[in-house]
């Protein structure tokens, strides 16, 4: 069974950088899509980024496009979001997860369509 463990999180000032890394063990990820989520206290879930299994696909939210970007590593089964230009709205945990069925805009983008999801990694960001 693939496990996910998440790093990189932490304290940044806004307009700071970050990069996450989210790391498989116990199988092969390097055929299946991924993506980014997030959880503000008080709020649900939200979809952050994802990434085909090649990489050649990518999909952020409205709020992550221009300033975060997703890509991975299958030699390292890794997967990464780099976040620049913080704010503290991104206050949140971070999750990865293992994307199934058709990769597209919709799918991509809904908590439903992702299994096997990681215990997440907390960033807090300070104004």
């Amino acid at each position: 069974q693939v496990q996910l463990l998440e790093s990189g999180g932490g304290l940044a000032q806004a307009g700071g950088s970050l990069r996450l890394s989210c790391a498989a063990s116990g199988g092969t990820v390097s055929a299946i899509n991924m993506g980014w989520f997030r959880q503000a206290p008080g709020k649900e879930r939200e979809f952050v980024a994802a990434i085909s299994w090649s990489g050649d696909q990518t999909y952020y939210s409205d709020s992550s496009e221009g300033r975060f970007s997703i890509s991975r590593d299958n030699a390292k089964r890794t997967l990464y979001l780099q976040m620049n230009a913080l704010k503290p709205e991104d206050t949140a945990v971070y999750v990865c997860a293992l994307h199934s069925g058709p990769f597209y805009d919709v799918t991509a983008k809904s908590a439903e369509k992702y299994y096997y999801w990681g215990r997440g990694t907390r960033v807090t960001v300070s104004s």
